[in-house]
């Protein structure tokens, strides 16, 4: 770190695999939309070598060119990977969306890293650092990956140095605030006339030098007397919190007597601590200066990354349960040991089809291989896993992707990540294993989409290949459910925000060639009957030759909710032939399904077949299937008809600061508040139950009341009367729902 040589070598223009699983570094970047993590990775990439100038590949192609984006606003959508070597290592930089609609793009990208680079703006808002980036840091916490913060646009900063440190040290430190701290200060120069005061270099802590950037080249001076009192104050805190977490127990009490620790021990018992998940240092960094390599910054960062954070052996695996009875091996990050590898993303190219991207858990993967996939869906709570699928298929070439290139690999050890071409029917989240030795790995959990967009093919040619378009978007993204709703016969792509619907459509367009129209969505409502009533179904015809002949009687009887249709049939003496008492049950339970007031599918009421006349050549199982459904509409329209909508649970968690506008919002939507409960530190759990016809966009509008804070579940809980205002409004529009969009 700050006392390292900085003599390293890039690897441009080759695709150099690692030697061993010790020399890989796998680091997703985690932060917020617009925090500079892929200005990060591009400054971190023309510094190890691997661009000859800010964002451009040797063959000219920038960095961000494999990251899809989505152009109107220049927002990342997808997780892309950019492998750059420093100093004898590989590092695999995993460059995350930071928009919320891609959170599956970002827990593919932490399930595929050892460490995260938590990257944060001085030029956002504190609440943009303390919404959604918080909770991805409660779940590195939770599995103890090690976690580092780099901050970002200092020349443009609403915020200084000093206070974004302070704030990561709220947000990210929790009950040890003093576990989040710079190792090294930020030196601006003069302000410009904008007010704004340039970054020129660094003051590191712990070898109390300045890195002077000012002059194109970084050089090293020792602090002007004036930064000297700042500094010290600085770094004392610094050196008492590396200390206490030495696993040198002396040490502290040593320090306090006044003895000089040196550089080396803080430096080890730092990367220790960092490796350990305990001590999350605070970092800055900048883009190189037009004509110059170095970003500022860039060369520390790659030094932590390489000696601070753990490589693959260090890290533990998934669990992994054996498939057909095969017992379960003790699996290490051994390239010697059975093949078990993941797909953690796929994507489609336009030349080359279907590129799955894999990390290397365990063995190694080679081209033209044989493999078992074994696909179980990935956790989508509240909803149904998709299906289990297994096969065996021949591994594609092998290669390391960079910008728009795909750069030939011989082979993929433990630990590693790389592209593979064609892998058959491979869905992201799939398990690779050795066909002798089929192995599962733990899914990992993806956010469940609750935004829907209703879809129809845009003409008869795009019908065709809609089937097949919307199977291959599936299976790329996880976040994404395919609904083919039963009573409201639409197609729904579920989606995790606006943004993520855009891009769903423009994916179909685009990629797999098929115009869809969004249509409005449709909400599953019921009819019932709200009193008594009795209806005659009289289906009489004579046309010459065989007629038809079939009358019924019947009783229509409101049945307490969740009950459906009950028949019963107390026709005595014959009136209607035994043989004929099922055609009139089929014919009422046809209408029922059909609706009879504003076609909704009839629930909730006891149907009683009391009499009815029958012809002994004209009758038959049509006229009585006939004569059963016109009993049912004469009974309708003799009553008053009551609509039912479909009812959620919905379970919002929230920061504490937002519960009361919650509460008060989801009272808005016609929604029970049943109750609060505390989920944790500084968290709130409010259980409501809300119409569906009030949560359509829900997904949205919570975003926009919590500032991206707030997440929330829904399940189905039950149908429910309809305020008779509403369902007015809806009688007799049943193409129509309040939410429609």
């Amino acid at each position: 770190m700050g006392d390292k040589a900085h003599a390293h070598t890039g690897a441009a223009g080759r695709a150099a695999t690692a030697g061993r699983p010790s020399s890989v570094r796998n680091v997703v970047l985690v932060g917020h939309s617009g925090s500079g993590k892929t200005t990060l990775v591009e400054a971190l990439a023309l510094t190890a070598g691997a661009v000859n100038r800010a964002g451009r590949v040797e063959d000219g192609a920038t960095v961000s060119d494999y990251d899809e984006i989505e152009h109107r606003q220049q927002r990342s959508v997808q997780l892309s990977l950019v492998p750059v070597e420093w100093g004898g290592y590989r590092i695999n930089l995993l460059d995350t969306p930071g928009y919320a609609d891609f959170v599956g793009e970002l827990r593919a990208g932490l399930r595929a890293a050892d460490a995260a680079l938590f990257v944060v703006s001085a030029a956002q808002e504190a609440d943009a650092v303390a919404g959604a980036t918080r909770a991805v840091w409660e779940e590195c916490a939770a599995v103890g990956m090690p976690r580092a913060i780099v901050v970002t646009h200092l020349d443009t900063a609403r915020t200084p140095f000093e206070e974004m440190t302070r704030i990561c040290g709220e947000i990210f430190g929790g009950d040890d605030p003093d576990a989040v701290l710079p190792l090294y200060l930020p030196v601006h120069g003069p302000e410009g006339a904008d007010g704004h005061a340039p970054l020129t270099g660094l003051t590191g802590l712990l070898t109390q030098r300045i890195l002077d950037y000012s002059s194109g080249e970084r050089r090293e001076n020792p602090p002007a007397e004036d930064q000297r009192p700042a500094l010290q104050e600085a770094r004392d805190r610094l050196v008492e919190g590396i200390i206490a977490e030495s696993e040198d127990e002396t040490l502290m009490d040593r320090y306090l007597d006044g003895a000089e620790v040196d550089i080396k021990t803080l430096v080890d018992d730092l990367e220790r601590a960092v490796a350990r998940g305990t001590f999350h240092p605070v970092l800055t960094a900048a883009p190189a200066a037009p004509g110059t390599r170095q970003g500022i910054g860039t060369v520390e960062l790659l030094d932590l990354i390489t000696g601070g954070f753990p490589a693959p052996p260090e890290r533990p695996l998934p669990d992994v349960t054996p498939l057909h009875g095969a017992s379960r091996p003790v699996l290490t990050c051994d390239p010697d040991g059975p093949l078990v590898a993941e797909v953690v993303k796929t994507a489609s190219d336009p030349y080359v089809g279907r590129i799955s991207l894999v990390r290397v858990f365990s063995g190694t993967l080679r081209p033209d291989g044989t493999v078992h996939v074994f696909g179980h869906g990935l956790t989508d709570p509240g909803h149904e896993p998709r299906p289990f699928h297994e096969t065996e298929v021949r591994v594609g070439a092998l290669s390391s992707p960079f910008g728009k290139q795909q750069r030939p690999l011989t082979a993929c050890i433990a630990g590693d990540l790389a592209s593979v071409a064609k892998l058959g029917g491979a869905e992201t989240g799939d398990t690779l294993s050795d066909p002798d030795l089929p192995l599962l790995l733990e899914p990992w959990t993806t956010p469940d989409p609750l935004l829907p967009l209703a879809i129809e093919a845009h003409s008869k040619a795009d019908d065709d290949k809609l089937s097949q378009g919307l199977a291959r978007l599936v299976a790329e993204d996880p976040t994404m459910r395919l609904e083919q709703n039963q009573d409201t016969h639409q197609v729904v792509l579920w989606c995790l925000g606006e943004v993520h619907q855009d891009v769903a459509l423009d994916r179909l367009r685009s990629r797999y060639g098929v115009q869809v129209d969004a249509v409005p969505h449709k909400v599953s409502l019921r009819e019932t009957f709200a009193a008594p009533s009795t209806g005659r179904g009289r289906h009489v015809k004579q046309s010459g030759g065989h007629g038809q002949y079939a009358i019924c009687e019947i009783d229509v009887e409101p049945l307490p909710p969740g009950s459906g249709i009950e028949f019963v049939d107390k026709v005595v003496g014959g009136a209607v032939p035994r043989q004929f008492v099922p055609s009139v049950e089929k014919g009422v339970r046809a209408q029922a399904a059909r609706g009879v007031a504003a076609g909704h599918p009839l629930v909730d009421v006891r149907i009683t077949l009391r009499d009815g006349k029958s012809h002994s050549v004209d009758s038959s199982d049509a006229a009585f299937q006939t004569a059963g459904a016109l009993a049912l509409r004469e009974a309708a329209a003799d009553t008053r008809i009551q609509l039912l909508e479909p009812v959620a649970e919905v379970r919002v968690l929230v920061p504490d600061d937002y519960v009361g506008p919650v509460m008060s919002d989801l009272s808005g939507r016609r929604g029970r508040v049943i109750g609060t409960e505390q989920s944790g530190t500084g968290r709130t759990l409010v259980r409501a139950e809300v119409p569906e016809l009030e949560i359509g966009r829900y997904a949205v509008d919570l975003r926009s009341l919590s500032h991206g804070a707030g997440r929330f579940d829904r399940a189905y809980a039950r149908h429910e009367a309809m305020p008779p205002q509403l369902a007015e409004r809806l009688r007799g529009q049943p193409e129509n729902n309040p939410n429609d969009s």
